[in-house]
């Protein structure tokens, strides 16, 4: 968690990564293993969606994000064809529930904007999921500072052969030490 207190903001970019800062990653996740769990039952026709969110739910604490869709398919003897399924889902989800940004984000991003500080989001991933994610986003009362906030890809910027800091700082007009990166790695300032 990123304490509020040691922050220093005396930087003039400030740019977060959106899984495990903004909000936790596995508030997305469970709700696409409902999701997807519900939509093998209607599709299997069988009674199988409690059990199935749990299994996969379990395997995440468990195992981690990247066995939980291997393992769901063996243990339920369902079709390989439901992965593509499953990411299709996960990049396109309709969230039942809003994503909830952190408290401690939140006054960081709030503080951030206030002072009059660039605020972006710099995010690995598939940029169709990771847009998902921040339109699923309850960003209550910083909701009147998202048209200054600017959303830059890792992704496509590496597909274009260009060094993301090197981005920001072209996109910003700012020197690499007046940028500070928030991501999972680097939560303890």
């Amino acid at each position: 968690m990123i304490n509020n207190d040691i922050v220093s903001f005396d930087k003039l970019v400030y740019v977060f990564e959106i899984d495990d800062v903004l909000y936790p990653k596995q508030d997305y996740l469970l709700q696409v293993y409902y999701l997807f769990s519900n939509f093998v039952e209607y599709t299997e026709g069988r009674s199988i969606a409690k059990e199935m969110v749990d299994y996969m739910k379990k395997t995440f604490e468990d195992l981690g994000e990247h066995e939980v869709l291997p393992k769901t398919i063996m243990y339920f003897g369902l079709n390989e064809a439901y992965l593509e399924n499953f990411e299709r889902l996960k990049a396109n989800a309709h969230l039942p529930l809003k994503l909830i940004l952190t408290d401690n984000i939140k006054k960081i991003l709030l503080s951030l904007f206030e002072q009059g500080k660039q605020v972006g989001i710099l995010t690995d991933g598939n940029p169709v999921e990771q847009l998902n994610k921040l339109k699923h986003i309850d960003w209550q009362e910083l909701a009147r500072f998202l048209p200054s906030l600017k959303v830059f890809f890792i992704r496509e910027l590496i597909f274009r052969n260009i060094n993301p800091i090197d981005f920001l700082k072209e996109e910003y007009q700012v020197s690499a030490d007046e940028i500070s990166i928030f991501k999972e790695e680097s939560l303890k300032f």
